[in-house]
């Protein structure tokens, strides 16, 4: 019984800064792992970042190491996506979803691991 919402998409020029919000309601962000998901058209949904409920294990995707960062901040119920020296290639919609683990785990790169989902957030970097 959990929902996600996504926001602060929008267009940029190559080389600007965007930061994604989650936000969770109806149960808390501490009992779950966080990911955040990118779908460009003509591929398939990409894990682009992870993290523990502590924030103590983060994982990124080889492309945006160096360039995102991933965050939450569990009391305000809230997730981040810092994204930073965008380049066209991150173009896509981005999602953001949570994974129940105990003794697994925080994430995974199968998005049928994953229990909640937000409705996708569109990102669109120009050249």
């Amino acid at each position: 019984q959990v929902q996600l919402v996504e926001s602060g998409g929008g267009l940029v020029q190559a080389g600007d800064s965007l930061r994604l919000s989650c936000v969770a309601s109806g149960r808390t962000f501490s009992s779950y792992g966080m990911g955040w998901f990118r779908q460009a058209p003509g591929k398939e949904r990409e894990l682009v970042a992870a993290i523990s409920w502590g924030s103590a294990s983060q994982y990124y995707t080889d492309s945006v190491k160096g360039r995102f960062t991933i965050s939450r901040d569990n009391a305000k119920n809230t997730g981040y996506l810092q994204m930073d020296s965008l380049k066209p290639d991150d173009t896509a919609v981005y999602y953001c979803a949570a994974k129940s683990y105990r003794g697994a785990s925080y994430y995974s790169h199968s998005v049928n691991d994953y229990d909640y989902w937000g409705q996708g957030t569109q990102v669109t970097v120009s050249s």
